[in-house]
């Protein structure tokens, strides 16, 4: 890994800290007293972090982490509620067709490095959506997972309902969504909603973040790009989309095995 070890820190907001050491940044959620609700002011800081990111020189890997007894316990209605013109203008979609809400989660979507969320405790309804969010998830055994928002009157808006349908089929999707069951970590495993279970998450996470930064990050960019684009494409748009990224990382391969 080419970055240096002496840890950096890129712009954090209020309750979400962030360092990068080796490569690899260590995003937090920090609000251990409300278990890691979301304020608008974290959605804010989220969005911010992601982009931030974009600009890291060295980025090889992100874990996603929540400080405290929980993952995130979900939005936070009832400081939102006291500010409703606020909550009006976060709904307000940008060019990017997301709104804030939205993005906050699909922003590290966008990173051209892989994303891993390392969930305990509570990961419920905003908390899911932030897990599905990630390109890989480690869940707690125990963690406590539910789609909660149609129990709150609601639907799952921070891109849930995409991350959802590109993750389970859509029974499952439904019967989560509908029910607002809680599940066990587990059981998401199970369902499809998280791909590793480990007793201490946020280590395997980090783990599994040090052998993905081993890699070319080119290749690895390239891959993480081709799944994202093409998982619902045709075959012969993915395999088109598959040549040209191949013929881009050719050269600087062979310059590798040769050296």
């Amino acid at each position: 890994m080419t970055a240096s070890t002496a840890p950096s820190a890129a712009p954090s907001g209020r309750h979400v800290t962030c360092t990068v050491t080796d490569g690899i940044a260590d995003v937090r959620l920090d609000r251990p007293d409300k278990l890691n609700a979301l304020s608008l002011g974290m959605l804010h800081a989220l969005r911010t972090t992601a982009r931030a990111l974009r600009r890291e020189p060295g980025l090889r890997a992100v874990v996603v982490s929540g400080n405290g007894r929980s993952f995130c316990a979900g939005l936070d209605l009832a400081s939102a509620a006291r500010t409703p013109g606020t909550v009006a203008r976060a709904f307000v979609p940008s060019p990017r067709g997301t709104n804030l809400f939205q993005e906050a989660c699909w922003a590290w979507r966008r990173l051209p490095v892989p994303v891993v969320a390392a969930v305990h405790g509570h990961v419920i309804g905003a908390g899911v959506q932030i897990a599905l969010a990630a390109d890989l998830r480690v869940t707690a055994p125990d963690a406590r997972w539910s789609v909660k928002e149609v129990a709150r009157g609601l639907v799952p808006d921070m891109a849930g309902i995409r991350a959802l349908t590109q993750l389970v089929g859509i029974e499952t999707a439904k019967r989560l969504t509908l029910t607002a069951e809680e599940v066990t970590g587990a059981d998401a495993a199970r369902l499809g909603l998280a791909g590793t279970v480990a007793e201490a998450p946020r280590e395997e996470a980090f783990e599994l973040a040090g052998r993905i930064a081993e890699h070319r990050p080119e290749a690895v960019a390239a891959a993480k790009r081709l799944f994202d684009r093409h998982w619902s494409s045709g075959d012969r748009r993915t395999f088109g989309a598959e040549r040209r990224a191949q013929l881009r990382l050719l050269p600087g391969a062979m310059r590798t095995l040769r050296s």
